[in-house]
Order: C-alpha cells, then structure tokens, then sequence
C-alpha cells in the first residue's frame, strides 16, 4: 500500500484533512473516523493518522474530490467546538500507529507514559549532575561506549572505519570513555587555536559585518509572534506562522514513527545536544547568507561536538564555551560577534516553537543527505531529532529557550586569553598610529623648511645676484672705461707722435698742448667724477708700457721725458685750481693722482 501525501488544517469547528491520490479508483473508496483514529483507503493509497483532539460523526461531515488535481477534501466536526488541535504540522507523529495492545509494548509503553508524566510534573533542571569517570579494572572484555542520539548507539564506527575521519574527529569512539573524549577536544581546539587569524578577523572584519546584517526566516517569524503576542492572541496562533514546504512533508512522510524511552539523564544530553546543533545551523544560515554550498555540511558538523567529538554535555554553558571555541579555532570567520549572533538567533527558533525547530532539522537532515559521509550523522543524531522533536510539549522547549536566554557566554569564557591577546593589539595599533602620526608631521615640516631654504637661498642668490650686478656694473663701467683709456691711449699716441715727426717744431706743440690739457681737465673735473685709483695706476702703466713698446730715436726720449714733466705739472694743477675755487666744495674733492681720461678729452676739445 502507498502512503499518500496529505495536510491537516483547522477552524474553531472543524478539522479538514486533504489528501492527493492521483490515478485512485474513485468510485471506490472508504473513509472511518472516530474520536482520535483517521483511516482512508482508496486503491492502491492507504492512511491510517492519529490525531491530536478527537472528532465525531454528527451529520456536519462533508467530502469531496477534486478531478483536476486528484486530491480529496474532508471535513469532520470537532467533539468540542473551539478546540484546538496542537501539532497538525508534525506529521510522522500523526502517522505513528496507536498503542500496541501487546504484552511487551504495553509495558514499554506504560514505562513511557509514566517517564511523560513524571517530567510534566517536574520543574526541568537543565544542569546535571557529574560523577566522574571510574573504570572497573574487574571487566576483561573491552567496554564498547555509547554515543548518538540518546547515548543509544553503540559499535557503528567499527564497520565504518574508512569513513571513520570524514565524519568525526575523534578515532576510536567506541573504545574511548566521555571524559577522555572532552580532555582530546580541548587540546585539539587549543592546538588549532591561531591568534593571527582571530586578531585579522577583529580588526578587518568588512566581510563579517556584512554577514551579520543577513536577517533569516526565523527573524521575520519572531517578530510577527511578539506582535501577536502583544495583541493579547493566544499562544496557539502563532503555528500557522511557521509553513513547511512540499519536500519537506515529503521528508517527514518518509521518516519511521518511533517511541524513545528516556531516562532523566539521556533528555538532559538530548536538549543540550539540541541546542548544539542549531547553534552551529544558525551559524551556517548567518555566514552564508541562507545559501548553501559544498561547505555547508562541515561547517555544521565541525562547529558542533555533539556531532564532531560525540560529546555529552553536561549544562548550557559547556554548550556555549564548546561552540565558542570552535567558531574561533575552525571555520573561515572566527569573530566572537558570530557566536552572539548564531546564540541569539538559537534563542529565537526555540521561542517561536517546535516547528521551527524541526524545520531547521529538517534542512540539516536534507544537507548531511546530500553529503556522502554525512549521512552517517542522519543516521546517528538528525533522524531521530526530527521524529523526537514532534513529541515534544512546546513548554519544554519554552523553558529550554528561558534557561538559554538567562545564560552568558563572554570571551573570558572560552580560555583562549582573547581579552589580553586583543589589548596587546590595540597596543601596537596605537603605537604604529603614533609612529604613522609622527612621520606625518615630519613630513609636513620637511615642505615647510623647504620654503625657508629656498628663500634664504633666493635672499643668498639676490644678494649674490645684486653683487654680481654690481660686480659686472663694475666690470662694464672698467671695460667702458678702459675702452675709452685704450682709444685714449691710441689718440695720445697719435697726438703725442705727430709733433714727434716734426723735429723743429716739437717742443713749441708739445708746451701748448700741455697747456691747453691743463686747462681743460680743470673745466671737465668740475662736472664729473673721478675715476677710481686702481684704474688710473692701471691707465699709468698701460700708457707707459706703450710708450716703451715703440722704439725712439734720441728726439723722441726727449719727448718722453717733456712728457713726464707734463705729467708733474698736472699734478701740481688741481691743487692750485682748488684754492681758486673754494665756493665749491662739492666738486674740489677730486683724486690727487693725474686723471688721462680728463686730459685726453680736454685735448680732444682743445684740438677740436
């Protein structure tokens, strides 16, 4: 027979139960009800369901069938108006058969519903007692430990060796006690700790900080129940918010109804484990943004021991200082900011309720199946946390997500020395920042002294400049000068030689030239300066030089020597021509050495 595909909805009056039986002989089938029992048949599709609140046959039922698309519809009255039915969405428990009337179940059974009710009576302490570990030196055979869903798996890994280290850490789980798998996960996870890594997550976390401004579906979910919940609705309301896809349906029709017998101990390790595995789901969901990728299965497996090492955790802190740890020590991002997040977002699956809890299993059911080691993981944990989870009072998981919230989990938690490891960097940080600060206002001094050098060297090359201005000023004005003194010269000679060539008239030209000159160089001193020493010594030695060059006859060497007596005169000449002249003062301070420039263009005029 073919269990077919069906939904379960309700109204204040009525429950309705749709069911797809394409290809079906309609025009035979049969339909029986009766207070919580459901049975449908149709060749070749069969359902038998149990149902969460009873319902009775009073004339209001109704059924109908839908050709288009092969689904019957059914409504059957509710025994009592208004009632509602809690967990119509959970349908491998609605699939599960009713009680077996048996010797054997009816004792397991009896035990189950006894342990039930025990622990709704009870206030759930989450925290539970250690006993340490004593093994029995008496036993000869090798102990084979316990792990799994419940601690009830025993001997798996030893026909799985060859997957053995794709899927755990931990070698030899059979053979290997809690206490020692704990002691091996620390020094692992200490070993794998890299500060490097952390502190380049902390300071450059860009890419973290865009991750964590992913909102998943759980978010808008949760913020729809509080409103509704601030509207004074009942709590039972808040179901419809959560839906579950076609494939997954199809995921929990497939799932084998169980009954789990377990003790006190075994539910603590089962919640706890839980809340381990959503932890590193929500984890997932964050960094990947609702994606999934070839990753995704160990990111899941990795960051939770309950699936990793087979731990068995003994309180809600040990939860969230192992998962910590392995956030920093083993994923791409190790920023203690995704801990809070994936810690906060695990609080708000819990409060919205058991259907977003199997939901999120369900995504990691299908995940690990997709995965060809993981599938291993379904068989020992997810499997039965999806059928377990539909069982469940939705108080338990209130009262779970309460002692979560009111628990906290710091970095000094974790016992990596994360706070003093952060401290030295901001350390350096700031150095480097003061280092980096100085070379700055180093740099701004340099272009800032630059001016001042440029400027003194303007102020230097100005200075230079000016004084090579007036050096070449001085040099144009000697050059003009000793131009003019060498013309001079050229025309003294000539002047000087011409009466030479007349050997009768020589002295009579020479005496009136002397004159003539004497007289004009007193005229011309009066309206110009005087030329500076070093020129006339200059002038002196040029003109005798070139008076020496030519060679004379004994009339000339008189010549010269007239000429010499001239040169004495004119000496004697500015002095009397001062006493004359003593209204002037401005123009009686003249050189006491013979200007020739004066007395060659005083004979220039005279001979013009």
């Amino acid at each position: 027979m073919i269990t077919p595909a069906f939904e379960l909805t309700q109204d204040p009056d009525f429950l309705t139960i749709v069911i797809k039986v394409p290809y079906a002989r309609v025009s035979e089938f049969d339909v029986y009800f009766e207070g919580e029992d459901f049975k449908f048949y149709a060749k070749p599709y069969f359902l038998r369901l149990t149902l969460p609140g009873r319902v009775v046959e009073d004339g209001r039922e109704k059924a109908s069938y839908n050709t288009d698309k092969g689904t019957f519809t059914i409504q059957l009255p509710k025994e009592i108006p208004g009632q509602y039915f809690e967990g119509l969405d959970m349908l491998t428990s609605l699939l599960a058969p009713k009680k077996s009337r048996s010797a054997k179940p009816l004792v397991e059974e009896i035990a189950a519903s006894a342990e039930l009710s025990e622990e709704e009576e009870e206030e759930f302490d989450w925290e539970i007692e250690q006993t340490p570990y004593e093994e029995s030196a008496e036993s000869t055979l090798p102990l084979q430990y316990h792990y799994g869903f419940g601690n009830s798996r025993s001997g798996v890994f030893q026909r799985l060796q060859d997957e053995l280290s794709d899927v755990i850490d931990i070698k030899d789980p059979d053979q290997t006690p809690a206490e020692e798998r704990r002691r091996k996960r620390l020094e692992a996870e200490d070993a794998k700790f890299e500060p490097d890594h952390y502190l380049a997550d902390l300071f450059e976390d860009e890419a973290i900080q865009h991750v964590l401004k992913y909102k998943p579906w759980w978010v808008d979910v949760h913020k729809k129940m509080t409103a509704l919940q601030g509207e004074s609705h009942q709590e039972r309301d808040t179901h419809t918010l959560v839906t579950f896809s076609e494939e997954e349906r199809e995921q929990l029709r497939k799932f084998t109804n169980k009954s789990y017998l377990l003790d006190k101990r075994s539910r603590h390790h089962v919640y706890l484990g839980l809340i381990d595995i959503l932890l590193a789901y929500c984890y997932e969901v964050c960094v990947n943004e609702g994606d999934k990728n070839v990753e995704s299965s160990w990111n899941i497996r990795k960051l939770s021991a309950t699936l990793c090492w087979l731990e068995s955790f003994g309180s809600i802190h040990d939860v969230l200082v192992s998962f910590g740890r392995r956030v920093l020590c083993y994923p791409l991002y190790r920023h203690f900011g995704l801990v809070t997040r994936a810690f906060s977002d695990t609080v708000m699956i819990l409060q919205i309720g058991k259907a977003a809890v199997l939901k999120c299993l369900l995504d990691i059911h299908k995940i690990f199946m997709e995965s060809d080691p993981g599938y291993i993981l379904n068989d020992l944990f997810i499997t039965d946390y999806c059928i377990w989870i539909q069982k469940i009072k939705s108080k338990k998981l209130a009262a779970l997500s309460e002692s979560l919230q009111k628990t906290t989990l710091t970095k000094c938690h974790v016992g990596f020395e994360l706070e003093e490891l952060e401290a030295a960097a901001v350390l350096v940080q700031e150095e480097e920042l003061i280092l980096k600060a100085a070379g700055t206002v180093s740099k701004q001094q340099l272009p800032s002294s630059e001016p001042e050098t440029s400027d003194s060297e303007e102020s230097s090359s100005t200075s230079s400049s000016e004084t090579e201005g007036s050096d070449s000023d001085e040099r144009e004005s000697s050059s003009s000068e000793d131009g003019k003194i060498n013309s001079s010269q050229g025309m003294l000679q000539e002047e000087r030689t011409a009466p030479l060539i007349d050997w009768n008239g020589l002295r009579q030209g020479t005496n009136t030239s002397t004159f003539e000159v004497s007289e004009e160089k007193s005229k011309v001193s009066l309206q110009s300066p005087s030329v500076p020493g070093k020129l006339i010594e200059e002038l002196e030695k040029q003109m005798h030089t070139a008076i020496r060059l030519s060679e004379q006859p004994e009339g000339l060497a008189t010549a010269s020597c007239l000429l010499q007596e001239q040169e004495e005169s004119c000496v004697s000449e500015p002095d009397r021509f001062s006493n004359d002249t003593t209204g002037k003062g401005n123009f009686l301070e003249v050189s006491s050495k013979t200007n020739p420039l004066l007395l060659l263009c005083s004979t220039n005029e005279g001979e013009d």
